[in-house]
C-alpha cells in the first residue's frame, strides 16, 4: 500500500500541473496579448501623465478599442491609452461582462 501511495501522489501532482497549463493555455489562446504591441504602442504614443515612452503610467491603461475577445486585433492600431475610471466603465459592456448569446453592442 505504501508504493501505491508514493506512486500516486506524483501522478496527482503531475495531472494537477498538466491541467494548470492547459487551463492557462486555453485563456492565452482566445486573447493572445503581446509584450511587444503594447511597448511599441507606448513607444509611439508616450504616457499621456508623465510623457514617458517607456515605464509605468500612473491613472492610465493600455485599452484595445476593440476588445479582442470581440475580434479586435492586438495592434498598435487597436490601442489607445484610456483612464482607469474610463476603463472600469468600458469593461462592463465588453464581451466578459455580457449575458451568453448577445454580441457586439454596436
Amino acid at each position: 500500500m505504501n508504493k501505491i501511495t508514493v506512486v500516486a501522489g506524483p501522478i496527482l501532482l503531475l495531472s494537477s500541473l498538466l491541467l494548470a497549463v492547459g487551463s492557462a493555455s486555453d485563456a492565452q489562446a482566445e486573447e493572445h496579448r503581446s509584450r511587444a504591441v503594447l511597448r511599441a504602442f507606448q513607444w509611439e504614443h508616450p504616457c499621456p501623465s508623465t510623457g514617458l515612452r517607456t515605464g509605468a503610467c500612473p491613472g492610465y491603461i493600455k485599452d484595445h478599442v476593440i476588445a479582442l475577445c470581440d475580434g479586435g486585433p492586438d495592434a498598435v492600431s487597436n490601442l489607445q491609452w484610456q483612464t482607469v475610471e474610463d476603463a472600469k466603465i468600458k469593461d462592463r459592456t465588453e464581451c466578459h461582462h455580457r449575458p451568453a448569446g448577445v454580441t457586439q453592442p454596436w
